[in-house]
């Protein structure tokens, strides 16, 4: 039987244009993500720890007492152990007075119960309109006393209030405690977060950075500690959780950019930064995202929380499971980030 020759097929000319022009527009896609989503500036510490200066021994002892009174002393503080709350609250604004500031409240109700933000500022002396916030909450969710979940991030900011205490800088500096990060409270109207971000909006304030500090202290160098909400981050990043993270929206891309650039280049810490879609889990659950709905540029630092801490959310959230020398490594790099940024 004679076979049938099949008519051989030719690419044609356009086709040929149309491939190339995907192909170009896939490679410049794929660089733009890279250059503007992945990588970082700066170069990122590997190797060993340096031992604690005295600087940072002092800071690690501050930390790890009033992370010790705020989780382990008082225990559980939120809308349900309200009472605990208060007490974690006049705790917070009685360390900030006696440091040298004078505390604002922004009080607002929520259940029939009182709710508190405390403020702290130090006004810039050459831009004023410019303000800079540093701020976390300290608030503990149901079930858990929060000693990571955020007391690392609520004395990390007493920590910074002090240091900075008494310094002059050119933009205006603010400290601030949140309430009511947690559910049931998360991501609505009575986050004390968004509270506070929509009393910025209304004045019209000018903020040009806001860093939120979360979950701070929880690191290990085994293989294995580290997981990822993305399936391709992990072939990017790290897979032993012994880094700090600096996260944010795209939209925050350039404030994440300078502030990791600027931390690592004075700080021997591991660190790691991404800029990624606001609604990718993860990338904005904490404070930050109460300013990214008021079109503020802000980010997360963070030791990335249910995605390294086994006991995150959970009533062994306990101090005994903070690393404290990193932890204070961590905030005094901090330190010497946000002194840049408030004296640009």
């Amino acid at each position: 039987m004679k076979r049938t020759k099949r008519p051989k097929k030719w690419i044609t000319k356009a086709a040929l244009i149309r491939l190339a022009i995907g192909l170009i527009v896939l490679l410049g896609l794929s660089i733009w993500i890279w250059s503007k989503v992945i990588f970082m500036p700066g170069k990122v510490y590997i190797g060993e720890l340096q031992p604690l200066t005295s600087e940072e021994a002092l800071i690690k002892t501050e930390l790890m007492q009033n992370i010790n009174f705020i989780a382990d002393e008082i225990g559980e503080h939120n809308y349900i152990f309200y009472d605990n709350l208060v007490t974690a609250e006049n705790f917070l604004e009685q360390s900030l007075s006696e440091i040298g500031y004078q505390v604002k409240r922004q009080t607002y109700e929520v259940y029939e119960k009182q709710f508190t933000n405390l403020e702290v500022e130090i006004k810039g002396s050459q831009n004023p309109d410019e303000i800079v916030i540093v701020g976390a909450h300290y608030d503990s969710v149901v079930g858990s006393p929060g000693a990571n979940d955020n007391g690392t991030g609520t004395a990390a900011v007493l920590a910074l209030a002090k240091v900075f205490a008494g310094k002059e800088v050119k933009r205006t500096l603010r400290f601030v405690e949140f309430t009511n990060e947690e559910p049931p409270f998360f991501w609505t109207e009575n986050m004390g977060s968004l509270v506070y971000a929509k009393g910025c909006k209304e004045r019209q304030e000018n903020v040009v950075a806001m860093l939120s500090l979360e979950t701070m202290g929880y690191y290990s160098d085994e293989p294995k500690t580290q997981d990822y909400p993305l399936g391709l981050l992990d072939k990017v990043y790290p897979h032993a959780g012994n880094f700090i993270a600096f996260v944010g929206n795209l939209n925050s891309e350039s404030l994440i950019r300078k502030v990791i650039k600027n931390f690592r280049s004075h700080t021997n810490f591991p660190s790691e930064g991404v800029a990624l879609p606001g609604n990718i889990p993860g990338v904005g659950w904490s404070d930050h995202w109460s300013f990214w709905q008021m079109d503020y540029p802000a980010l997360m630092v963070t030791d990335t929380a249910p995605f390294r801490y086994q006991q995150y959310h959970t009533m062994q959230d306990t101090t005994d499971r903070i690393d404290g020398d990193r932890l204070a490594q961590v905030v005094a790099g901090l330190q010497r980030t946000i002194e840049s940024l408030v004296n640009e």
